[in-house]
């Protein structure tokens, strides 16, 4: 992907907030965040690699930490300054490659 997203607005921050099920914004950081949680870390792992492929087509990755079945998720956009649309596509994506 070669055009950068731009920094949403508050608004529009907010309203994309809502249709992503379980991420908060983090105005410290600037970013939106998220913890999952699976049965065990065989699924964790899982969860990662297919978030990993995703990241890498993108270009656009994740900062996340994990241990056992959790893995905590903060999406910012840094080169933009904060939360853009592909921190959201990249939350809508993970929280279906959660369901799956």
């Amino acid at each position: 992907m070669n055009d950068r997203p731009k920094k949403l607005s508050d608004e529009a921050r907010v309203d994309a907030l809502a249709i992503a099920p379980g991420w908060t914004y983090d105005a410290a950081a600037s970013a939106i965040t998220k913890t999952f949680q699976f049965k065990d870390f065989s699924e964790a792992w899982g969860f990662m690699n297919r978030a990993a492929l995703l990241a890498e087509k993108m270009d656009h990755h994740p900062e996340w930490f994990n241990v056992y079945n959790k893995v905590q998720v903060k999406m910012t956009t840094h080169d933009a300054g904060g939360v853009t649309s592909w921190d959201f596509d990249m939350a809508r994506a993970m929280n279906s490659f959660a369901e799956e």
